[in-house]
């Protein structure tokens, strides 16, 4: 919970602003979500991402539990799992901090952080 409130996610655009090395978003990489209810979707691409989306719930800590799909600018096909916890920024903006495992490829996990533009 951000200020004693869920956060909205409806409309928001995020961009990366860090990510491990076995990561694949990056600063070029904008997230367009969308949130009815607990239900929380976005559309990401650019960078290394040629096409992801994304779908999580939201609990009421503002948390997110997701599940990502993706296609590389090499061809793959990638999928994982995240876990995203909110902090709202000094200007009112959202940061979210990731805890992140992919399901396919090597299986590694990596931590990243978002925030809305």
């Amino acid at each position: 919970m951000i200020n004693g409130m869920r956060p909205n996610l409806d409309g928001r655009v995020f961009r990366s602003v860090s990510n491990t090395d076995n990561g694949e978003v990056g600063a070029q990489t904008e997230f367009q979500y969308r949130q009815s209810g607990d239900l929380v979707t976005a559309d990401y691409s650019g960078g290394s991402i040629v096409e992801g989306h994304l779908i999580a719930t939201m609990d009421a800590d503002g948390n997110l539990d997701m599940r990502y799909h993706h296609l590389n600018a090499s061809g793959a096909l990638m999928v994982g799992t995240c876990r995203s916890r909110p902090e709202t920024l000094a200007d009112g903006r959202l940061r979210y901090h990731e805890s992140w495992r992919w399901l396919s490829g090597d299986g590694s996990e990596g931590e990243s952080v978002i925030e809305e533009r």
